[in-house]
């Protein structure tokens, strides 16, 4: 089994298109595309926030303070509305087609005398199907105008500053939140870890697995293999080993270099919080975060295999795994949810339960008796892929379909 195992893992390191999806791909090509996605959100916010936007004000008359704030700002540009638009339907349809950026109404009460008039509806039409920050512009103005009319009104009612606050909020929420750090972050990022976790190792594992089953077929080196004096289980179980590493080592690859990219591209308190974080989970927890690991890559690489196995060539074979990455993503995206724990029916799903289970280690909250049985369940699971796998590669009829 072993000299199987070595048989193909020497082979499949001999593969540089393997090679580069195991190792080249992760290390750089991941990196580079979270680099590059980063990088173009973050010049889509910039162009954005310096574009000129066109805008009109209907009842400008009423608020000459506010219409001079508007065209203070640079990159604003005052228009002016054709006649015929007087009602909110003509409005609604210029601004559509693209005429112009946003129109703020003003009513006919508006005033700076806060205690006269009461509240203001400023009314703002504007195309929010796309990313303009017209709301976040005219919120700040519109912030400062009406922080001037309110230490106004305050300094005519003769109001201190403790006055003037229990005004505005009579009553305030202090939160006192019992979690620690590790499991604020834990919350946010567990559940999202386990996702990346299963399908890198899901990926990492389709390639070798293609070319161990159908590969060998359309080679023609399966017979030669078969005719060797190796049990049939053995043959199996060396190609089952040979995937599962693939996958685990895919993963681990793929992980380690973004944080690697992550804490280099970081700066400041990033790194220090990013440190923080990890250096609060423990080495007990990591050492069982990749236990629970190996029954899902087993799952996984039994699954592959017979797939492979049954295919008759190579795309065949990529055409079955395919919607495998489906059937992976769904549990997991279960875990992700809100109000998903991992109690009653949940810790008993495959995939789900470790999935909390990862997400229960990384906030530190791990029940670790109930380790034992999700640890149990997904082995038993994942012997029995292997058992059918090793049933399938002694079939006759799918070796040679």
């Amino acid at each position: 089994m072993w000299l199987v195992f070595l048989k193909e893992l020497k082979e499949l390191l001999r593969d540089r298109k393997t090679l580069f999806f195991m190792i080249a791909l992760p290390v750089a090509l991941f990196p580079l595309i979270i680099g590059i996605a980063s990088y173009i959100g973050v010049q889509a916010v910039k162009d954005v926030q310096s574009r000129t936007l066109s805008f009109a004000v209907i009842g400008a008359e009423f608020s000459p303070n506010l219409l001079q704030k508007l065209t203070d700002v640079e990159q604003f540009e005052l228009v002016s509305l054709p006649d015929d638009i007087v009602d909110d339907e003509a409005i609604k349809a210029y601004i559509k087609a693209g005429n112009l950026d946003f129109v703020v109404a003003v009513p006919n009460n508006y005033s700076n005398d806060v205690l006269t008039v009461g509240q203001v509806a400023l009314r703002v039409f504007l195309n929010d199907a796309g990313l303009n920050m017209v709301n976040q512009r005219l919120t700040d103005i519109v912030d400062e105008i009406a922080k001037a009319n309110q230490d106004v009104a305050f300094a005519g009612l003769q109001l201190n500053s403790t006055q003037q606050k229990g005004l505005l909020e009579p009553i305030v929420i202090e939160t006192v939140n019992v979690a620690d750090n590790r499991e604020n972050w834990g919350e946010k990022i567990g559940g999202f870890f386990p996702y990346i976790i299963f399908i890198l190792c899901l990926q990492g594992a389709m390639l070798p697995a293609t070319d161990l089953g159908a590969g060998e077929k359309e080679r023609g080196t399966l017979e030669t293999l078969l005719i060797s004096p190796i049990e049939r289980y053995k043959l199996v179980m060396g190609k089952f080993f040979t995937i599962a590493f693939a996958g685990v080592t895919s993963a681990l690859i793929t992980v380690v270099s973004i944080a690697v990219w992550g804490l280099i591209l970081s700066q400041g308190m990033a790194i220090e919080v990013v440190t923080d974080f990890m250096a609060s989970i423990g080495v007990i927890d990591f050492v069982l975060i990749f236990l629970m690991l190996v029954p899902v890559v087993a799952m996984f690489a039994s699954v592959l295999l017979s797939l492979s196995i049954y295919a008759r060539s190579f795309k065949e074979a990529q055409g079955y795994m395919t919607p495998i990455v489906l059937v992976v993503i769904v549990p997991v995206l279960i875990a992700m949810m809100p109000g998903i724990e991992l109690k009653g029916i949940w810790a008993w799903i495959p995939l789900t339960n470790v999935a909390l289970a990862i997400k229960e280690l990384i906030k530190g909250t791990m029940d670790y008796m109930q380790l034992f049985a999700i640890f149990a369940s997904t082995a038993i699971i994942a012997g029995a892929l292997i058992s059918f796998c090793i049933y399938w590669f002694k079939q006759e009829k799918v070796l040679f379909r």
